[in-house]
């Protein structure tokens, strides 16, 4: 019996802080996860200061998927910490039993655990330990965030070791690799390697023994990218990119999960940054406002936020800004993205493309005083264009110039996200010979029959030698 109220059945689990066993609440009647605290990594006492502000910053959130605290009770010198009981496995244990994750199966899991983890940022609280053994998932599919045991308030300056780095390896920030104190945005980072874990079925970083290898790694290298992601291509990008501020808040990756597949795919923008903030401290979010939703193309797509405009030298996320516009366009309105993956407009090296031989000038086709290009050689063009990307991506990366084709992220993303997309159909082209600027409308499928509309607008190139035309960029 602990406290003359709690008695213990079995060891349900164990990890950094100590044991956790099934119990029960003699005095309501109710089964009760109990954790016994053990020593804090690096210190000579046990931390009761520690199992204290998990009390206390769980206490203050009240989540639905957040694992509530009950108690913090003291029974011969030891410290155990009473919660609600969360009947299921971590999601740690369901990638391990069951596989890698679809983007349908882990999207409702992950998108619990950011609204979770959107209020404890709301809340002035970081998580700092976000990773698939932390999230619970019962076997309704519904989410419990555990483990605040490091987690941080802004007012709450006391976990600070020197030389002690808070969370699990594989699953860390770059900043917080190299050694800084870890905020909203570390926690993005975070959440995002975790949904990186469930779909790929396995960490983004192998540890192993070479833990200064690993953090070496996440510090100065790329982020790893995963084939196969589908619509939630974009938020790994949008996640795991090694500038805190150009990740997404918490809140945009909660709404992006919100809006499924069907969502318009937007633009980062960086919120998570707090202006005046010293970066060696814990920056900790205030109520995290999104930029306000566009309108949706089409009525049965619902809109999903944009972010602004990602900086193009940064890869990762020029495939958004390269898809946001013009293949997402594909994604809002049906015949031509991924799933949820911007379509990129292009995305290859450049080669100019031939209109048809087939086609013969008409009155319309007379030559631009200015460039040689007409309207009418620039429709075909897009309509060859848009017919060719559904078919055969190493044709249609062609098309593009070597410029466009670096904004679009290189031909594997390219070529990833248009195999998703059945058809892209242009309703309306507009051309403008004298600016080599292209507007259309355009109707994608997906391979999902899934359909999304959206206009576009790109900056074309033209070849008077060759009489031909490449994508330069969105105008």
């Amino acid at each position: 019996m602990i406290a003359g109220r709690y008695t213990l059945d079995r060891e349900i689990g164990r990890g950094g802080m100590g044991a956790v066993w099934l119990g029960r609440d003699e005095v309501l009647g109710r089964s009760v996860a109990l954790k016994r605290i053990g020593m804090m990594p690096g210190g000579s006492s046990p931390d009761l200061e520690r199992a204290e502000r998990e009390a206390r910053l769980a206490a203050r959130l009240n989540h639905p998927h957040v694992v509530a605290v009950f108690d913090l009770v003291n029974d011969e010198d030891q410290q155990w910490l009473v919660m609600e009981y969360v009947e299921g496995v971590t999601l740690a244990e369901l990638v391990r039993r069951d596989g890698a994750l679809t983007p349908e199966q882990a999207s409702p899991l992950i998108a619990q655990a950011a609204d979770a983890l959107a209020a404890a940022h709301e809340a002035g609280i970081v998580h700092r330990d976000v990773k698939p053994s932390n999230i619970l998932v019962t076997p309704q599919g519904q989410v419990k965030l555990s483990d605040f045991g490091i987690a941080r308030a802004q007012a709450d300056a006391s976990l600070t070791q020197t030389g002690l780095v808070t969370g699990s390896p594989a699953y860390l920030a770059p900043e917080v690799a190299s050694g800084q104190t870890a905020n909203g945005a570390s926690d993005v980072w975070s959440l995002g390697a975790t949904l990186f874990h469930a779909l790929a079925g396995h960490p983004p970083y192998d540890v192993g023994d070479n833990l200064m290898g690993a953090l070496y790694r996440i510090v100065h290298e790329d982020p790893p990218r995963l084939e196969g992601a589908g619509w939630l291509a974009p938020l790994l990008e949008a996640t795991m990119t090694r500038e805190p501020a150009e990740r997404w808040s918490m809140a945009q990756v909660r709404d992006f999960l919100a809006a499924g597949p069907a969502g318009t795919v937007l633009t980062p923008v960086p919120t998570n940054s707090v202006p005046g903030a010293d970066p060696t401290r814990t920056q900790v979010l205030s109520a995290t406002t999104a930029a306000p939703a566009p309108v949706a193309p089409a009525p049965p797509v619902p809109a999903r936020r944009r972010p602004a405009r990602a900086l193009p030298v940064l890869v990762g996320l020029a495939v958004l800004l390269v898809a946001g516009l013009v293949a997402w366009a594909a994604l809002s309105g049906g015949d031509g993205g991924s799933q949820t993956q911007s379509p990129p407009a292009g995305g290859g090296s450049a080669s100019s493309h031939t209109p048809s031989p087939s086609t013969s000038p008409s009155p319309s086709e007379s030559p631009s005083s200015s460039t040689g290009a007409t309207p009418d050689g620039m429709e075909t063009f897009i309509q060859d264009y848009l017919a060719t990307v559904t078919s055969d991506q190493k044709a249609s990366w062609e098309m593009l110039t070597p410029k466009f084709q670096d904004e679009s992220g290189g031909f594997g993303k390219y070529k990833g996200f248009w195999k998703t997309i059945e058809s892209a159909r242009p309703t309306t082209i507009q051309a403008d010979p004298d600016t080599l600027q292209v507007r259309y409308g355009v109707d994608y499928v997906r391979k999902d029959r899934s359909r999304v509309s959206d206009t576009v607008t790109l900056q074309l190139v033209y070849d008077a030698a060759n009489d031909s035309y490449l994508i330069d960029g969105e105008a």
